[in-house]
């Protein structure tokens, strides 16, 4: 489904409260919450406005691990060239911008994602560069690419995970999961692992123990 928005960005607003998420209150974000109209959208309300489920609007927990390590570890990211690959609400991209990244570049199919971060980033007062399109099967030119709950279905992680293992030959690659079936069962390194706060809503749980790891150093074959 393409979007028919003549004005994203507007609808963005209208649908979103700015608001931090409780493992970063330091980044500001638009956000969908029970008291915008987008929380309680139906699937014909979307498909009315042309836009793909808003996963953009909310702060999953993996991307809120992924921005605290960052902002608590700035060592960790400052003057590399950072990617945010699946970038949702482009939080994880902000954090390495404010930590002094020398690039930071969010990445997602989904276009209304890219509008928001642009919003968010502004928000922030911090510039992040927007890259459209799927990745997999690419050699981003980046020194950390970072990633989050990709391997929510078996398809998913069957598809993406042997690309992020090929990336991790060249650059630094951090994989985020908040405990989901299919996240990989390699012996990675654990950056930080942390039980984060959702929704009932989202999550069918109040929390999820998400976990960062590093791959560097893992291959497809092992």
């Amino acid at each position: 489904m393409s979007v028919r928005l003549q004005d994203p960005a507007a609808f963005i607003r209208e649908n979103t409260a700015v608001e931090s998420a409780g493992l970063v209150p330091e980044i500001a974000l638009h956000l969908a919450t029970d008291i915008t109209p987008i929380w309680q959208a139906s699937e014909a309300f979307l498909e009315a406005h042309g836009i793909e489920p808003p996963f953009w609007a909310f702060a999953w927990p993996d991307s809120q691990l992924i921005a605290r390590y960052i902002l608590d570890n700035p060592e960790r990211v400052r003057g590399k060239r950072v990617l945010d690959v699946a970038c949702g609400c482009g939080l994880a991209a902000i954090a390495a911008a404010k930590a002094g990244a020398s690039v930071a570049e969010a990445n997602d199919i989904d276009p209304m994602a890219l509008e928001v971060t642009a919003l968010n980033a502004t928000l922030n007062a911090v510039n992040v560069k927007l890259l459209a399109g799927d990745l997999v099967g690419s050699k981003p030119d980046c020194d950390l690419l970072v990633i989050g709950d990709v391997c929510y279905n078996e398809a998913m992680a069957a598809r993406i995970m042997p690309w992020l293992l090929e990336c991790a030959q060249y650059c630094e690659v951090w994989l985020c999961d908040p405990g989901r079936h299919y996240a990989p069962k390699l012996d990675l390194d654990i950056l930080i692992q942390q039980n984060v706060q959702t929704t009932q809503e989202l999550e069918s749980a109040d929390q999820r123990t998400t976990t960062l790891f590093s791959l560097r150093g893992i291959s497809a074959q092992d």
